[in-house]
């Protein structure tokens, strides 16, 4: 399962991207899906994670009130919504698909994206 990340940029700080994670040919409707980012120099780090039943849970700080998860079962898509970008938000964004429900172990994450790119300009 090969998932898909797109909608990202470059974007002046205070701007707004939504990125789209998708899988041809899978659905990811039975899944929890977790957004990470990864910045020059730095570790990876989930951001925010939606379980299969809408339910969904933040992991940084620093995006609460700016970034927001949401999926669309119609289209089999899960979204980050980020609004009221930063610098310190560009990063390598990757969504990827859990075996279990929303918070756990990054280790349950089974299927990965390529990332997609979101540089914040100041």
């Amino acid at each position: 399962v090969q998932l898909q990340a797109s909608g990202g940029g470059l974007v002046q700080a205070g701007g707004s991207l939504r990125l789209s994670c998708a899988a041809p040919g899978f659905s990811l409707n039975g899944y929890a899906v977790g957004w990470f980012r990864q910045a020059p120099g730095k570790e990876r780090e989930v951001v925010w994670c939606v379980s299969s039943n809408g339910n969904n849970f933040n992991y940084v700080d620093s995006v609460k009130g700016r970034f927001t998860i949401s999926r669309d079962r119609t289209k089999s898509t899960v979204y980050l919504q980020m609004n009221s970008l930063k610098p310190e938000d560009t990063a390598v964004y990757y969504c990827a698909v859990r075996t279990f429900a929303c918070p756990g172990s990054d280790s349950e994450y089974i299927y990965w994206g390529q990332g997609t790119q979101v540089t914040v300009s100041s």
